[in-house]
């Protein structure tokens, strides 16, 4: 076993070898332009995309041709919030940056709360439709607290009211099974790199029937991706994306059922080493890799410190920066000081047994040391 240890798979995922394989030949040997029609090096970089679109589309139930490529799942929220255009949007107030950022500047926008397990409640979402209501988005799974909400629910309350389902599956694309046609999903956000693919790449997947969902551009110039976004293709991360998508695709359910068992693991190891923890989110619907825990008595970023031989995190990587308690968290009603002491653990295909039965230890170790040191936690207890 090597330090450090690599806990932050939610953040992003190292690229998986097989991937990067497959990815080589396009960087030096096959470097064409997927847009350059008249000679072979285009072609061989257009058929590379292809394939890879197909990949794509058969890890969540849509056609080839439903497949939009983006930089990522951060553009792809922006295609399809700003680009259907609706007059009024409901989302969730525990979404990503991504999602509420752009809500923000859309204006018309109605944000659901959630109960303390993180989930929405289908009758509150209901009840927000409008008659100007354009477009619902929802995460299918959440990047900090992995809370899977139920999108076959809220897809089939989205379709009987005639409005579209947007969803940003940056997390669960490759960790749980997604099919759009079940669901009732008219657009989904997908990203390259967490799910052992390459940084910079992920897809759109826009409905092309029943109803077919129409965008606006969000960037000119060429036409690219049947006019709905211009630039010339990552055809090397394309490339990457759908080999990660097709090795998904064959082992998602053994590698789930195996990230589940070394996930409780290390939740059973913790608390029964360590009185004071609680778990955010519910833990009946949750990705398989993920684990969010509270300490009381400790402070976040100090416990983080005291594992400066394990990579994890204090929230999501886009605010964990900031010294504010997760605005996720607040929204589960954590108090303050229970919100700045959790710690996200994200398991993923390259850790072992060994690995979770170390850091199960130093987190005992670190949690128990800083307890010590702080006269509150004696008081609080």
């Amino acid at each position: 076993m090597k330090v450090p240890i690599y806990m932050d798979n939610h953040a992003t995922t190292p690229v998986d070898p097989r991937v990067f394989e497959a990815m080589r030949p396009y960087f030096c040997e096959i470097y064409g332009n997927a847009a350059s029609r008249n000679h072979s090096f285009g072609w061989q970089a257009a058929d590379a995309v292809e394939k890879a679109r197909k990949q794509v589309a058969e890890l969540i139930g849509a056609a080839p041709k439903e497949i939009i490529f983006t930089s990522g799942a951060t553009e792809s929220d922006n295609l399809a919030l700003k680009g259907v255009q609706a007059k009024h949007i409901i989302t969730v107030v525990t979404e990503h940056k991504a999602v509420l950022d752009s809500c923000r500047r859309l204006g018309n926008v109605t944000y659901l709360p959630v109960r303390r397990d993180g989930l929405i409640d289908p009758d509150q979402l209901r009840e927000a439709i409008t008659d100007d209501t354009g477009l619902i988005s929802v995460m299918y799974a959440h990047n900090e607290i992995g809370v899977v909400q139920d999108l076959r629910r809220i897809g089939a309350i989205a379709r009987e009211r005639g409005v579209l389902l947007h969803s940003d599956a940056a997390q669960a694309v490759g960790k749980i099974a997604i099919d759009v046609q079940r669901d009732n999903i008219d657009l989904l956000s997908i990203s390259g790199h967490k799910i052992y693919g390459p940084k910079g790449v992920g897809a759109l997947y826009a409905r092309s029937r029943d109803p077919r969902v129409r965008l606006e551009a969000q960037m000119d110039g060429g036409g690219h991706e049947r006019g709905m976004r211009s630039g010339t293709l990552n055809v090397a991360g394309i490339v990457g994306l759908g080999e990660a998508c097709a090795i998904a695709r064959r082992e998602m359910a053994e590698e789930s059922a195996r990230l589940a068992g070394l996930r409780d693991l290390l939740k059973d190891r913790i608390l029964a080493g360590l009185d004071g923890v609680s778990i955010n989110g519910s833990m009946q619907r949750r990705l398989p890799n993920n684990l969010n825990l509270s300490f009381a008595g400790v402070e976040g970023e100090a416990l983080l410190m005291g594992l400066n031989d394990v990579a994890v995190s204090s929230g999501s990587a886009c605010t964990s920066a900031t010294m504010e308690p997760s605005y996720v968290l607040k929204a589960l009603g954590l108090v303050d000081d229970l919100a700045h002491s959790s710690i996200r653990f994200g398991l993923g295909r390259f850790n072992t047994r060994e690995e979770v039965e170390y850091v199960a230890g130093r987190v005992i170790e670190v949690v128990k040391k800083l307890r010590e040191l702080s006269p509150l936690y004696d008081l609080a207890r």
